[in-house]
């Protein structure tokens, strides 16, 4: 791999120039980190690139190979192991649950739309990497289809915005999207996942605040952070005006191998939450998606750490500890050792 040479580790401009500055070659990460005797180990699939906003890269440590938010991202030729068969490129069985171009109908009273089919941070453990976009993905073009099967359904009062990250849309993608689903009567609520405030915290703007605050629907915002370095200032702020907005904001985390494998780190990350009004929500044990086998954590050890983490905090700072399994009606959770 080549390398390029590494600019500013910030970039500055609209959340679109930042996202077209982002680190998209792995050398010039690990150059810019002091770290450029790693390059012998990087690989991985070479279909699901890298790719790093500026700032996101500047909460890692230099000269630190075992950094948390480097190893959520850096693609390593460990992701080219086949463990077994466990581990495969639809872990959830998504393909069984679409209903529409895009449009994923899993569990009682809510479906999934997959608003974007890119994110603006290539998260090595996502449970998507191999998903088809090109085929999946409910572009603008070919919302009415999701739209008509939503609408048909009264049963349906949620409608989930994800992807890849729906927060890659424009301000005005948004804003029509919303607006045909606010039409649908029977829908109440409207739930965002991203990873967008984490990683470029300028992608809340006054104009998505304002149409996110205008909305009849009820707001439920999702933030996947893993790591308490993750939460700076500036996603403080970004938090911070969702929540003005009127949103309810939700973590999810996934446990991960070299991330978040210790009972103060996950403490740390709900307390740093809680601090920005976010409630911990669900702590996810790995889905077992091809490439992602060095992340795993068995099931015992993850049990061991909630019940470390149950001890250590008050219950509204523990998020529950799930399992998602295909075909069931809901993320299975897993109970405390006895």
């Amino acid at each position: 791999m080549s390398a390029e040479t590494p600019l500013a580790s910030v970039s500055t401009g609209s959340w679109q120039e930042q996202l077209r500055d982002a680190y998209r070659d792995p050398m010039a990460l690990l150059h810019y980190l002091d770290l450029a005797h790693l390059g012998d180990r990087l690989g991985g699939d070479e279909s699901f690139t890298m790719l790093v906003p500026r700032a996101f890269a500047a909460k890692m440590r230099p000269g630190d190979e075992h950094d948390p938010l480097l190893r959520q991202v850096l693609p390593l030729a460990l992701e080219e192991e086949k463990p077994s068969n466990t581990f495969t490129v639809d872990p959830l069985a998504e393909a069984t649950a679409n209903r529409a171009q895009g449009l994923l109908h899993k569990y009682q009273g809510r479906v999934l739309l997959i608003a974007a089919g890119a994110c603006a941070v290539n998260c090595r453990y996502c449970f998507r990497r191999h998903y088809d976009y090109q085929h999946g993905q409910a572009g603008r073009d070919r919302w009415q289809e999701a739209l008509d099967y939503i609408a048909a359904d009264a049963s349906i009062e949620e409608v989930i915005l994800s992807g890849g990250d729906p927060l890659l849309l424009a301000d005005s993608q948004l804003d029509d999207l919303m607006t045909k689903l606010e039409a649908i009567p029977h829908l109440r609520r409207l739930r965002i996942h991203s990873r967008l405030p984490l990683v470029i915290p300028d992608r809340i703007t006054a104009g998505l605040r304002r149409r996110l605050r205008a909305s009849r629907l009820q707001g439920v915002f999702v933030l996947h952070s893993n790591h308490a370095r993750e939460l700076d200032e500036a996603v403080a702020r970004a938090l911070g005006d969702l929540a003005d907005a009127g949103l309810r904001l939700l973590n999810q985390s996934v446990l991960l191998r070299g991330v978040n494998d210790q009972v103060e780190v996950l403490s740390d990350l709900s307390t740093r939450l809680w601090d920005m009004h976010v409630q911990p929500y669900y702590l996810h044990l790995l889905d077992p998606v091809a490439g992602a086998a060095h992340f795993d954590i068995p099931e015992r050890e993850a049990l061991e750490l909630y019940h470390g983490l149950c001890a250590n905090n008050p219950g509204y700072l523990v998020p529950r500890l799930v399992r998602e399994i295909p075909g069931e009606a809901s993320k299975t959770p897993l109970g405390l050792l006895g």
